[in-house]
């Protein structure tokens, strides 16, 4: 590996899930590692397997297939771990089953935690480091220490820790700047002080871990990069912890797109970055904000007419990337009414998404629908269709049918036919303040889930009166169904919330489905149906 080469580390999996509604079941995990493996990351980290026997069992699962992937070399599966024993054996048990597991524990280092938070003085949190360190090197090979809250540390006393830490064992030193507090400039300096002031530096790898309290995770963790780290820790859409963490979409095409100015590469397959986006967003219900960076949906969009002339005589003078970079491709290909299945999925392989025959058959039926009502069915149409049938929740209720009637000369009123997991088909109706409200009720009658609405947000997929309407809601559980989930830093317990998503040209009907989604998330959580989800206890 040339001394250029930055290491794509990415957490979406653990810190990106302990954003604010972020909650995601096992096999929505399983299918965010395989898309992150194929994106070409280095190291997953994929979670916190201390958290709960589900948890253990969600990272072993990612071991065992992602971690043992024949298709290209498969990534480093990395399991969180506090400077705790039992926490450490957890993680070992999760990660052993691949090829290249790692071990990734901290401590914090800063005065204000170590008072405050750990009640630990400088000499007690170098024996924890040492202690603890240690015992995770003595199990397997590829150890990650974190001195939480570096970016507050004392430099000298960071070295002192640092130190220890490759003394006993650890082959990656990583550098959060956990509260987002630094600047580019200190945030380097620092670095730059750590490659020169700590001993045995020499034989470890520095990565840096930066959050956006300050809107500054991406330049801090560039000014990082440039400074000496080699490894980039990230989440795709820069999800994470109150304002989030570093994006990977930045990190990666900062990188590609001023290659002369970094002269740093990695191995991420760029045409995948946008197809990741929306599977993360969809599989979490956070919607992506139109202004992001990269991959929101104004990132390749160009509204003033000044824009729009330079760009029709040369896309390079509004344009430093290419939307085919990213995975915005242009199709050759127009589909519409008379197209067959076969066209449906080369096309759809195309963009990315590979489903089963199954999942395939139930696009194809979606597509023909759609295609009925408008003359081209376009790309972003083709995305949604799939990510309808791809990221959906294990279907214990089904909305099987639907009718409402508002306006203004009557009470809202819906009526809904699912079918439940006896096998048979339940009607109610409703009413309510509108016709989503009526029809969120009559499911509530059926399925009997307790749970609060958080959120509830639409979009045109395209422009339109026949657009398709993504729908995404966003679920608390009520009545303490749901064990609550601890956070491996704060040790907080904190109540878990479920997104839900669908897509369909009638945005009443994409509402009722994106909230039976979101209450099938619900339900496998809370173990009705046999999916049971252990407390969350850890140990001390």
């Amino acid at each position: 590996m040339n001394d250029n080469y930055i290491r794509i580390f990415d957490t979406t999996l653990r810190d990106g899930e302990q954003s604010p509604g972020a909650t995601l079941t096992s096999a929505e995990k399983l299918e965010i590692a395989r898309g992150l493996a194929k994106l070409g990351v280095d190291v997953i980290e994929a979670g916190f397997p201390a958290a709960s026997p589900d948890d253990l069992e969600a990272v072993r699962r990612i071991a065992e297939e992602v971690g043992n992937s024949t298709e290209s070399t498969p990534p480093i599966i990395c399991g969180l771990a506090r400077t705790v024993k039992s926490d450490i054996d957890a993680a070992w048990e999760a990660i052993q089953p691949a090829a290249n597991p790692r071990i990734h524990t901290f401590l914090a280092t800063s005065e204000i935690h170590m008072k405050h938070k750990l009640r630990m003085d400088r000499e007690e949190v170098v024996d924890k480091v040492k202690e603890m360190v240690g015992y995770a090197s003595s199990l397997c090979d590829d150890v990650e220490f974190s001195p939480e809250d570096a970016g507050r540390s004392d430099p000298e006393f960071l070295y002192l820790v640092l130190g220890e830490a490759i003394k006993a064992g650890a082959t990656t030193l990583n550098i959060p700047d956990t509260v987002g507090y630094t600047t580019p400039n200190e945030f380097g300096n620092l670095i730059a002080g750590i490659m020169e002031n700590t001993p045995g530096i020499e034989n470890a790898i520095v990565s840096v871990h930066c959050h956006d309290d300050l809107g500054l995770a991406t330049a801090n963790t560039l000014a990082g990069l440039q400074a000496g780290a080699r490894q980039a820790e990230v989440t795709m859409n820069g999800i994470g912890e109150r304002a989030g963490n570093t994006s990977l979409e930045e990190i990666a095409m900062a990188i590609q797109t001023r290659q002369p100015v970094y002269d740093l590469e990695t191995g991420i397959d760029s045409t995948q970055i946008t197809r990741m986006s929306r599977a993360v967003s969809n599989y979490t219900g956070m919607s992506v904000q139109p202004n992001k960076a990269i991959v929101g949906a104004n990132a390749f969009a160009h509204e003033a007419g000044i824009h729009q002339d330079g760009m029709l005589k040369n896309e390079e003078t509004y344009e430093i990337m290419r939307p085919e970079t990213v995975g915005l491709h242009k199709s050759s290909l127009i589909l519409g009414k008379h197209s067959g299945r076969h066209a449906l999925k080369v096309r759809l392989i195309e963009l990315g998404y590979e489903m089963s025959e199954e999942k395939l058959k139930r696009t194809f039926r979606r597509f023909k629908d759609l295609a009925d009502k408008k003359k081209v069915v376009t790309d972003a149409d083709l995305c949604a269709l799939a990510e309808d049938q791809l990221y959906r929740a294990k279907e214990h209720y089904r909305l099987d049918g639907l009718q409402v009637a508002s306006g203004t000369m009557g009470l809202p009123t819906a009526t809904v036919r699912m079918l439940c997991p006896d096998g048979e088909l339940h009607t109610h109706a409703a009413l309510g303040t509108g016709p989503v409200d009526a029809a969120y009720k009559a499911i509530d009658a059926i399925v009997q889930m307790p749970n609060k609405l958080l959120e509830f947000h639409i979009d045109a997929v395209t422009e339109g009166i026949d657009a398709i309407g993504e729908v995404t809601v966003r679920l608390e559980p009520k009545n303490g169904s749901i064990s609550e989930r601890i956070s491996p830093q704060s040790g907080i317990a904190r109540k878990r919330t479920f997104g839900g998503y669908s897509a369909h040209t009638d945005i009443i009907v994409a509402s009722a489905k994106a909230y039976v989604d979101g209450l099938n998330k619900l339900l496998t959580a809370s173990g009705r149906f046999g999916d049971v989800e252990k407390a969350t206890v850890i140990g001390s």
